[in-house]
């Protein structure tokens, strides 16, 4: 799926990967929400064992996750808990999934699991974004729209499977570029 447009209509929930595993690269990708409150994230180091018998409507149950929300998602979410949305944030948090691990950049999330972005530059819906995400040596680093602002390090597993999620709601990825580094 490399360089091409992925339209995703988030039904039913899951992911696509890539056919090979990755330790050091650099990743590039456009991505917008084509719905108020959408939900996407990107997938690094995702494992063989948190995508085995991955089922529709199921998620890896491992790997590192590079949020892509929707600004709306926030309003929906206090709208429908009750809850202060104050546990995520819209512009790139960064977290491990199931039993990976991740020291956290900060800011850190109230539970201490996620990397908040230092600076808050994500675009709204239907407005293409930029990631530009660097994983090495257990290291991974997330820029949005040309901006450093999250990430984490000692992350396990730091090998695996990169993975484009589409959680429910219409998604397109474009421009997406790999480079592997040594």
């Amino acid at each position: 799926w490399e360089g091409s447009l992925v339209k995703c209509t988030g039904r039913p929930v899951g992911v696509i990967r890539s056919q090979k595993k990755y330790t050091n690269f650099e990743l590039v990708v456009r991505w917008r929400h084509l719905k108020s409150g959408g939900n996407s994230g990107v997938f690094v180091w995702a494992s063989e064992v948190g995508l085995k018998d991955l089922k529709p409507n199921q998620l890896p149950r491992a790997g590192i996750e590079i949020q892509v929300l929707d600004h709306g998602y926030s309003e929906q979410y206090e709208k429908s808990s009750g809850k202060k949305a104050d546990w995520f944030t819209t512009h790139g948090d960064v977290f491990p999934v199931g039993g990976s691990k991740m020291t956290p950049f900060p800011p850190i999330s109230p539970n201490g699991s996620r990397s908040f972005p230092s600076k808050h530059v994500s675009k709204g819906v239907g407005e293409w974004n930029h990631y530009f995400v660097r994983c090495v040596a257990g290291d991974v680093r997330l820029w949005v729209n040309g901006e450093q602002v999250s990430g984490g390090k000692n992350c396990e597993p730091r090998t695996g499977y990169l993975c484009l999620e589409s959680e429910g709601a219409p998604v397109e990825f474009d421009h997406m570029r790999i480079r592997e580094l040594p």
